[in-house]
This record gives C-alpha cells, structure tokens and sequence, in this order.
C-alpha cells in the first residue's frame, strides 16, 4: 500500500471509530475509558468485517468441537483485517493504549487446553487459506470455570464472559431439541472468523433458550437436573456422579442435533441432494464428544428424509471424519447404554443397529460398539462410520495404529493417518510477541507471516552475533514484561535475569506437574546444603484442575506450598522462586510463551498425543526439555539433538511396563536417597505446617503406592538433564544459537500446514 493510500485507509478508520465513540458513548476518542474504546473498536472491526467476502465452494467442512480455546479476538482480528498498525497509531495519537483497550477485552470462556485451542488455530487457518469451513460447539455462559488459589488450595468460580457488546452475533435459526418427551428450544449465535489477508467463514455456537444463569449457587454448584435451565451453562459439568454423567450426554447431543440440523438445512439452501452429502459436506468429529452426530443424522435421514437405513449410512459415513485426542482410557468416552436409552431414547435403537452390523462384520469383542457390560464406546462408533481416523502427531498415530486401536487398523488400514499438530503463528507470535516479529521481519523480510517456512531463512544468521544479541534483548524485554506482569496479579517479585523455567498446561497426573514439583524440592534441598546455583531459577506454572478430579487438585495444592516455603525463606528466596498463576487461560499464555527460556514439556512417554504449548514456546526462541512423547519427537527431528533436552524411558518401553504390569514406583524411592528425601518432604514438618494433611498425605501415597505415570521412573534422569540445562543456559552464545534454530525450524508447526494437510489427504475441498 502506498503512503497516500495508507494515510486515506487511517483517516477512514479513525472516521468510523469516532463515529462508535459518539454513537455508545457521545464522547471523542480521547475522553473514552479504555473499556468504552473497546467497546466502540469491536463495533468498528465488526463493520469492517461485514465488509470481507464470505467463503464459499461447493464442498464445505463442519468443524464440530465441545471446545474452541479462541482467546480474546480484537488483536487477532485486526491483525488478520490488516488494521492493527493503524489503529494503534490512531489511539497513541489520541493519547490511548491500544494494549490498555485490549486488556478491557473479556476472554470468551469456551475451552478449556489444547483440544480447544487447536481447534481454534484450525478456524483461523481454514479461513486464512481460503477454504469453506465452520466451526460448530455450544456457546457455554460461564466456560470451564474462573479459577481463584484459597488458603493453597483452587476453588472454582464462575467465569461470566458474555457482555452486552460482543463478538457474538444473535441469529434467528432455532430448533427444537428432543430428549425423549422432553421438548427444549436451541438459538444459534455466530462469530465471524477472519482469514488472515482472505475472506470470513463462522463460528457457530448453539445455546439453550431457557437458560438461568440465576440456578448457579456458591462457586460453580446447580441442580444438574434442571436440564432446560443449565444445558449450556458450564463446559464439561463435573460427572462424578450420576446426574453429571447424564448432563453430559444431554449437553453432547444437544449440540450434535442442534449442528445436524444447521448441516442438513444449509446443504438444502444451497441446492445439494442429500442423498450427495458426502460430496458437498466433510463433518470433521473433533475428539469423542460430537460422536452422536453419526447416529443423529441417520436418524434424520431415515425417518425425516425418506432415506432407507444402507443408503442413510453409506451417506453419513462418507460424511463424517474423526481426528482422536488421546490414548488415555479415561478420555475416550464410553457411556451405560442406560444413559442414552434415558436422555435420548430416540436415538438409542440406531446406535444398537450399528452395533448390530459391526457384530455380524467382525464379531471382535475389542471393536464392539455395545460391549459387554453393556456401554457404549464413542470412538468406535467413529471409527467404524467414518471415512477418516487420524492421529494428531507421528508417535501418537503410530502408537494408535500398533497398540491402542490396532484391531481397527487391522480391519481399516485405509482409514487412518497422520495429522501433527499445528499453531497459528499469527497470534502466538504476529499478536503476542510484537518485538520478535520485528526483528524478524527486518531479518527475513514479512513473507513468514504467511509462509511460516520462510522463517527457515534466520538459520543464515545463526553465526551472527549482533542478530544473536539482538534475540536475547528481544528476550529480556518480554521477561521484564511479565515480571511486572507477575508482581501486579500475583505479589510475587521475579528476578528477570533469572532463568524462567515454564510448565504452562492442563493439570493431569501424565502431564507430570508434580515431577517437577520433585525437581523444586530436591533443588530447594540443595540451597540449603549450600549447593547454590549460577543463576538464580524462576519456576513457572498455570493450570486448572478439573473440580471432580482430586489428585490433580493435590497437585496444585503442593505447588502452592512450595510457592509459600520457598518465596519466604530468606535462605533460598534469592536463588529460587516459584510461581503458580491464577486463572491461567490464553491471555496468560500469551505472556508467558514470549518470556520463557526453558520450556517443560515432560509428560510420561506415550500419553501425550501432541501438544501444542511445545510448539508456541519453540516459535518465541524458548528451548525445549522433554520426554519422547507428542511433537517433542518431530521437534527434536527438525532442530537436531544439540537443540534440545530429551529424557526419561522412550514410549515402547513405557507401554511394556503397562502390558507386564511390572513398575512399581515404591522400589525406585527404596533405591534411591534422592528420590526418597524429594517424595518425603511432601509430609515432612514444613509442607505440613503451611499445606493441609489430607491433600499432601494423598498425593504422597498416590506416589508411593500407584504412580500411574511412573513420575519415579524418570525422575533422576529428569534431574541430571535440567542439570545439564542450568549449566548449558550458561553459555551464552551457544544457548542464542539454539533459541535461534529453534524459532527459525518453527514453521513446520503452522496450522496453514496442518489444514493444508487435512485438505489435501482428508476434506478435499
């Protein structure tokens, strides 16, 4: 764009700015709280957003997902309109913060970890590529929840996001939702999702119109009874009883009747045969919770459209496609028949025909729809009625084809494949680290904001040393950042020199927050031996813990004490500190992946399907130590050994210790003084005179007694590696010249490159 131009597209913003100001608020641009600005910039980016073209082909995907993550969307979406710049010289001109306007944002609360967040880059990358695709999910009032640290311990409040002025748009497409007799009303919101220099395609979240905010009582308790009236008030109700599990089969089919509907509705606007819907629609089953739109549709089709039951199936599974999430037995979701006959009894008969016909295919009890006691596994009906069954990183689909569903693979070797991960670099870098994206585009040129393989190009500055030291500036001023960030929300004072050491993610036991939990104790123990470090070390950790899931909250709990003794030792303090966030969500993240140096990513070997945290935190310069589990394994491919820290048993190892039931974590702590005064100190006479005995005693016996992610297994190799970090942190040079090849091998991890991928092997828009 030239400067007469630019100049004419600045003064048209500002116009149409200061007309929202006057309009909500009969105020200029300068007299505006940072709050009323939001307010008046989100109307101005939603005009010019109207003004995109919508996507639009013959063939289109339905993204279905319990969960998008999106974050906050006014530096995203003007970033993607290309208005950012702009806009913010247009408020520094009117002496305001575009960064204080975004603050005022609230940060829409409908995920809760990766699955979320990866489906939200999914949505960005669809549409910045240009590709017809929505995403469906349910438009929950309070989210998974506010998360607040009482007397060391998390407590769960509602996290009310919606406001009167938001990204949601109110439509007049309704439904009627059957659950047996029971009859309840589903509205559609929308959200545009803007492509990055490209047109817009849509969010579409469905919400319950009888819902009453009012039934939630203290934190996040309600009668989960009152279906009508809490359907979609909170993602993922806690199911650790019986009207929780019910509630949740509600809320699943809720959002897949509401989302076949909208499928089936607008095929037929658009003039498709239904009996052709599997050549115009690609409904992509994002994980288990969505499964029950295979049988739905069915239905539909059988007993609405005229369809007979071969012609239905053969139509909904060359339809539907199915990416799995996991391999943990716990996640994927299998529910009593009983549940189903009950919340959607309607539904029930098609999902014993399609057990019927799996039966009399294969008669393999390891691939039955209805096992033998009588429930109902989710991913097999996905698998057997789907067209596609992919994996989210190598290992993992590796370890679903050879182990996990391996009697599938057997029966449909031609359905599955590998997808690995990926990210938007628009927002996790582009939006959250300004000064990197400066500095590489001074370095490379701007073509990496859309081609993340051009970032490749920074390799020819890895002997550079003014580059180098200007990396590690970039560096520091985002730790001071989130220093000051840290004191302001969490009264804890961080030493920005001081090694930031980072586990930011889902609180689970495979995750292994409490190994490095261990590492504190043992180094805590070391200080006061003596043994000091070369630089003092900030450990730093987000996560919610799911209310229903007790270990986990132990966890938090433990990492809370030692946030306590180890900040309050005068002894210890000026060497390390520990951080525990509250709330930890996107715009936590988006402050903490830029700052980080040492990157955790240290889940048992095996049970990570992918992450995506590892991949963020690789793109802002941080170094990776982790097990060989997920994407670490394709990022230690692509940045070689000397670039990153792996540790701990390999996956074959690990699942052999599963199949021979052989690991027992009681002996590693007999054998071993480091690990056994490390485990100790759980319920030793400090942790137990600031941390409560019923939440330490339980994680310290789940150690010792259980340990189902073999944390004692790695632990010392965990201890010599981040060791070896400490001292490689050190030498300077050489840890810039990782930081650097690590941002530069990034750009195989875009979401660009794993949509394009999807489209080319799976949706072939």
């Amino acid at each position: 764009m030239n400067k007469i131009s630019a100049a004419a597209s600045q003064s048209q913003l500002e116009q149409t700015l200061a007309r929202w100001t006057k309009k909500l608020y009969h105020k200029r641009i300068a007299d505006c709280s940072p709050k009323e600005l939001y307010d008046s910039v989100l109307c101005t980016v939603k005009e010019y957003i109207a003004a995109r073209p919508v996507i639009t082909g013959q063939r289109k995907v339905y993204y279905i997902s319990a969960e998008f993550l999106i974050g906050k969307l006014l530096d995203n979406n003007l970033i993607n309109l290309g208005l950012r710049d702009e806009m913010e010289q247009i408020l520094s001109r009117q002496g305001k913060s575009l960064n204080e306007v975004e603050e005022a944002e609230p940060e829409p609360s409908l995920g809760n970890g990766g699955l979320g967040r990866l489906a939200a880059c999914f949505l960005d990358s669809i549409a910045t590529l240009g590709l017809p695709g929505d995403g469906i999910g349910l438009n929950y009032h309070f989210g998974l929840f506010r998360q607040v640290f009482e007397d060391g311990l998390q407590k769960a409040e509602k996290n009310d996001w919606i406001e009167k002025r938001s990204w949601l748009t109110r439509t007049d497409v309704v439904y009627t939702v059957c659950f047996g007799k029971k009859k309840v009303k589903s509205r559609l919101y929308d959200m545009d999702v803007v492509g990055y220099e490209n047109g817009v395609n849509k969010l579409h979240l469905f919400d319950i119109e009888s819902v009453d905010e009012s039934i939630v009582e203290e934190g996040i308790s309600f009668d989960k009874e009152k279906i009508s009236k809490n359907l979609t008030l909170f993602l993922y109700p806690d199911d650790s009883d019986e009207a929780g599990r019910q509630l949740r089969i509600y809320q699943q089919y809720f959002m897949v009747s509401s989302a076949a509907r909208l499928i089936l509705d607008e095929q037929r606007r658009l003039g498709h045969d239904l009996h052709e819907l599997d050549r115009h629609a690609v409904i992509q089953i994002n994980d288990t919770h969505p499964t029950m739109v295979i049988p739905e549709l069915i239905r539909i089709l059988t007993q609405e459209e005229g369809f007979d039951m071969e012609e239905a199936i053969r139509v909904v599974s060359g339809t539907c496609a199915y990416t799995n999430h996991t391999i943990l037995a716990e996640a994927l979701e299998t529910w009593p028949l009983s549940y189903l006959e009950k919340a959607v009894p309607q539904l029930a008969p098609f999902i014993r025909e399609l057990d019927a016909r799996e039966k009399a295919l294969s008669g393999d009890e390891k691939v039955a729809i209805i096992d033998g006691e009588r429930r109902v596994h989710m991913a097999h009906i996905d698998i057997h009625y789907g067209f596609s069954v992919n994996g989210v990183a190598a290992i993992h689909t590796q370890i679903l084809k050879e182990n996990e569903l391996n009697a599938f693979y057997r029966l449909y070797p031609e359905k599955f494949n590998n997808k690995t991960n990926g990210i938007t670099f628009r927002r996790w870098l582009l939006s959250c680290n300004p000064e990197l994206t400066r500095l590489l585009t001074q370095k490379i040129g701007e073509g990496f904001r859309k081609d993340a393989g051009e970032l490749e190009k920074l390799l020819a500055y890895r002997g550079d040393g003014k580059t180098l030291d200007a990396l590690e500036a970039v560096k520091q001023l985002k730790k001071r950042q989130l220093a000051d960030y840290i004191l302001e929300k969490e009264g804890i004072e961080l030493d920005p020199n001081s090694i930031f050491d980072i586990q930011i993610k889902r609180l689970h036991e495979y995750k292994r927050q409490q190994m490095n939990a261990l590492y504190i104790i043992h180094k805590y123990l070391e200080v006061k031996r003596g043994k000091l470090p070369k630089r003092p070390i900030s450990f730093i950790f987000g996560a919610k813990a799911a209310p229903a899931y007790v270990i986990a909250q132990d966890i938090i709990h433990l990492l809370l004490v030692l946030q306590k003794i180890v900040n309050n030792d005068p002894q210890v303090s000026p060497y390390l500190k520990v951080v525990m966030v509250e709330n930890y969500n996107v715009s936590y993240a988006e402050k903490l992946i830029p700052a980080c140096d040492i990157s955790e990513q240290i889940s048992l070997a095996s049970k990570e399907a992918s992450g995506t945290g590892n991949m963020k935190f690789m793109l802002n310069g941080a170094v990776t130590l982790g097990t060989s589990d997920g994407a670490n394994v394709e990022i230690g491919d692509l940045v070689g050994e000397d670039n990153i820290y792996i540790f701990g048993e390999k996956s074959d190892a690990v699942i052999r210790h599963y199949e021979q039931g052989d690991y027992v974590s009681r002996q590693y702590y007999k054998k071993s003084k480091v690990i056994r005064e490390a485990v100790d100190f759980i319920v030793g006479e400090q942790a137990l005179a600031v941390g409560h005995k019923e939440n330490l005693e339980r994680l310290y016996r789940e150690l010792l007694n259980k340990d189902w992610f073999m944390t004692l297994l790695d632990f010392k190799d965990y201890i010599r590696t981040k060791d070896r970090v400490l001292r490689d942190y050190e030498k300077r040079r050489k840890w810039k010249q990782m930081s650097l090849v690590n941002i530069a091998m990034a750009g195989f991890f875009s979401s660009d490159r794993t949509i394009r991928e999807y489209n080319r092997d799976i949706w072939k828009l």
